[in-house]
């Protein structure tokens, strides 16, 4: 709607995780670093944790784009919770075919066999799960079991892990142990300073298409990062709303009160006591 009057191209504040819109702040770009090392150099597993709406799959997404060909990707957004549907879901990705009905010892046998075939073709696979803070001790133990299998000099699958800062509780269980001690890396996401709130918004809007000065007014970026907390999703809406508020009003630039409108309809926000208090009033 609002598009055209700001001469944007697309929409710049979508829920989508477009690795277009891929913002590299201080803190993604250093979890993306460590994902790529980790990955090129066989390391086994990397763990990114991270509170909801930090960014978790737009990193995911921006790793498996900038992997490139060296690598067979296996990507389980919404990974199973049962150890031999997850083996089932990760043959499936791996181009494996098998029947319904299929033990899971024969799967294993069948996934070593095809990560064999990848990395004879001069591959290495790489698997990335998101969300896993929801699998069960049983499916993680299944998933560490896989990452035995290795030539002489190289582990036959590496695995990036996306999830919320439960699944750090869930790895200190001495019940999983070996898992952990797999981990090679571990970075956990931060959200954005205030200054990185701008130049947040601004990169989406540039990437979006538009030319010209900063929008986003240096008072309505404070009451941006004093509402979300620096946290990328909840940014998403309420610059979302902010700019149709903007269009609404015929404006060219977005203020504090369009934000604050905007933050006071978004759920999951924190207004700062004194905005709080103005909104009851």
């Amino acid at each position: 709607m609002y598009c055209a009057h700001f001469g944007l191209k697309q929409a710049p504040f979508t829920l989508t995780a477009d690795p277009d819109f891929f913002f590299a702040s201080r803190g993604c770009r250093e979890a993306l670093n460590t994902l790529l090392y980790a990955a090129g150099t066989g390391e086994g597993f990397v763990l990114i944790t991270g509170e909801v709406s930090i960014g978790k799959t737009m990193l995911c997404r921006k790793l498996i784009e900038e992997a490139g060909t060296q690598f067979k990707i296996a990507h389980l957004p919404v990974p199973a919770t049962n150890p031999h549907a997850l083996l089932c879901d990760l043959a499936s990705e791996l181009g494996v075919k098998w029947k319904k009905g299929t033990d899971e010892p024969r799967i294993q046998a069948l996934i070593a066999a095809r990560l064999i075939d990848i990395a004879e073709q001069g591959q290495r696979t790489l698997l990335c799960l998101d969300e896993a803070q929801a699998l069960p001790n049983d499916t993680l133990e299944a998933l560490r079991l896989l990452t035995n299998l290795e030539t002489k000099h190289n582990k036959l699958l590496q695995v990036a892990v996306f999830g919320q800062p439960e699944l750090e509780k869930k790895l200190a269980d001495p019940a999983i142990r070996q898992l952990k001690q797999r981990i090679t890396s571990h970075y956990r996401l931060k959200p954005f300073s205030r200054a990185e709130v701008g130049d947040y918004l601004d990169h989406r809007m540039r990437a979006a298409g538009y030319f010209g000065p900063r929008i986003f007014s240096q008072s309505s970026i404070w009451m941006m990062h004093a509402a979300s907390a620096g946290m990328p999703r909840l940014i998403n809406i309420m610059a979302n709303k902010a700019l149709l508020l903007a269009f609404g009003a015929g404006q060219h630039q977005v203020y504090f009160s369009d934000v604050f409108a905007a933050a006071q309809d978004t759920p999951g926000v924190r207004l700062p006591l004194w905005l709080a208090w103005r909104k009851l009033a």
